[in-house]
C-alpha cells in the first residue's frame, strides 16, 4: 500500500510489488539523486520513494523542509535561477528530477520565465558541468493546451502556438529546451540523457493545491461547473506520477550502464501521463466532496459568460497591479469546458508505466486522510 507520510520516512514495504522491484532497480544503478522542488507536493513523493530504497537524496527548494530533513533529505536552501546554487547543490549527484517550477495561472511573464525557462537552463549547464548523465524532467499538458479540446491526443500533438497564460508558455519553451539537450556533451565527454514527463491533474492525500481548492470553494458555495457539457479529462493519483518518474529514471539509467544515455528508449521524448481513467469534471470534483461528506456540485455557468469574467477580471487586476490571482481567468475558462484526456500508450510501452493506484482506490486514502 503506497502511503503519503509527513511525519517519517517510509519503507520499502509501504509501497507496492511493482514500485518496489523498480525503486531495487534503479539502486543498482543510483547513488545520489538530486530532487528540485522538493518541498512539493509530487517533489516530496519522488523523495519518499528514494530514500526508502536507500539512494540519498539531496533536495532542493526556496523554503525550509523540517519534515523533509526528518525523513532523511539533505536540503538545501536555494532557487533554480541561482546557478552556482544548483552547481553547489549537485556535487556528487548522479540523477536530477527536475520538478520545481511556478506553476498558476496569473502572474508576470518574469514571474514565470525566470524560474521555468531559465531555471530549466540552469539545471542543464548544472548537470553537465557536474557531469551527470541522467535528468528527469516534470513537464505539463499545458504546453499543447490552446483552448480547445484534447480529446486522446498522443505526443504528436504539436506545442500551442497562442497560450493563454506565461505558465504554459514558459513549460513549453523549458520543455523544448530539455528535449533539446539530449546528447549534449557532458565536462567528462560523457552525454546528457533526458526526458520529459506530462502528469495532469496531480491529487492525492496531503495535496495542497487541487483538493483544498476544490474544498474550500463547495464550502463557502462558489464551487460551480463551466458549460453546458460535461467534458472528459485526465488525472494523476500522485503516487502513480511519483511511479512513472522513477521508471523514466530507470529506463534513463539502463541506458547509462550501457554508455549511452542520450540512446534510451525515453531519451530526447515527452510523455503525457495519467490514471487512464478519463472521468468527466463533474464526476472528479463531486467524488473530492464525497470525501468530506459535502454535496455535490450542480451550478453551472456558461461558458462565454465565464470567459468574458475571466478576461475583464485579468484587466482590472492588470490595471490596478494586484498580484492575488482572480477567481476567473480566460484559461481557467478554457481549462473547465474542455476536453482534456490522452493517450498513454508511449508511456506503457517506453517506460512500462500503469496507474497502479485507481481513482477509486485513490480516493479512499484521500477520505481517510481528511479525516
Amino acid at each position: 500500500m503506497s502511503l503519503v507520510n509527513t511525519s517519517q520516512s517510509s519503507k520499502l514495504d509501504d509501497f507496492l510489488p511493482q514500485e518496489q522491484a523498480a525503486l531495487l532497480a534503479l539502486k543498482q544503478k543510483v547513488t545520489h539523486a538530486f530532487v528540485t522542488g522538493a518541498g512539493g507536493f509530487l517533489g516530496k513523493a519522488i523523495c519518499e520513494r528514494l530514500l526508502a530504497v536507500g539512494i540519498k537524496v539531496t533536495g532542493f527548494a526556496r523554503g525550509q523542509y523540517p519534515e523533509l530533513n526528518a525523513m532523511g533529505v539533505e536540503m538545501v536552501k536555494g532557487d533554480i535561477a541561482d546557478e552556482q546554487a544548483l552547481l553547489d547543490g549537485m556535487q556528487g549527484c548522479d540523477l536530477v528530477f527536475h520538478v520545481a517550477s511556478k506553476a498558476g495561472v496569473w502572474g508576470s511573464k518574469q514571474s514565470y520565465f525566470s524560474p521555468n525557462v531559465d531555471g530549466a537552463r540552469h539545471i542543464i549547464n548544472a548537470c553537465k558541468q557536474r557531469n551527470i548523465e541522467r535528468l528527469v524532467y516534470t513537464s505539463t499538458p499545458s504546453v499543447t493546451f490552446a483552448g480547445v479540446d484534447e480529446a486522446g491526443n498522443d505526443e504528436s500533438a504539436p506545442y500551442a502556438k497562442q497560450f493563454l497564460n506565461f505558465y504554459g508558455e514558459s513549460k513549453a519553451i523549458a520543455e523544448q529546451m530539455m528535449l533539446s539537450a539530449n546528447g549534449e556533451p557532458l565536462a567528462n565527454g560523457k552525454l546528457l540523457g533526458t526526458t520529459a514527463l506530462r502528469p495532469h491533474l496531480i491529487w492525492g492525500p496531503n495535496d495542497p493545491h487541487l483538493v483544498p481548492r476544490v474544498l474550500e470553494r463547495a464550502e463557502v458555495g462558489k464551487l460551480k461547473l463551466v458549460g453546458r457539457e460535461d467534458k472528459l479529462v485526465d488525472t494523476i493519483f500522485v503516487g502513480n506520477a511519483a511511479y512513472a518518474h522513477i521508471l523514466a529514471a530507470l529506463t534513463l539509467s539502463n541506458g547509462v550502464v550501457e554508455g549511452m544515455p542520450n540512446s534510451a528508449a525515453c531519451a530526447g521524448k515527452a510523455y503525457y501521463l495519467s490514471n487512464d481513467e478519463p472521468i468527466t469534471m463533474a464526476a472528479m470534483l463531486n467524488k473530492i466532496l464525497a470525501c468530506r461528506n459535502l454535496p455535490p456540485v450542480t451550478k453551472r455557468v456558461p461558458t462565454h459568460l465565464a470567459y468574458m469574467a475571466g478576461y475583464l477580471l485579468e484587466s482590472v487586476y492588470s490595471l490596478l497591479g494586484k498580484q492575488d490571482e482572480p477567481i476567473m481567468t480566460r484559461f481557467v475558462a478554457r481549462q473547465l469546458s474542455t476536453s482534456h484526456y490522452f493517450d498513454i500508450s508511449a508511456a506503457k510501452q517506453d517506460l512500462g508505466y500503469q496507474a497502479l493506484v485507481s481513482i477509486d482506490e485513490g480516493m479512499e486514502r484521500l477520505k481517510a486522510s481528511l479525516r
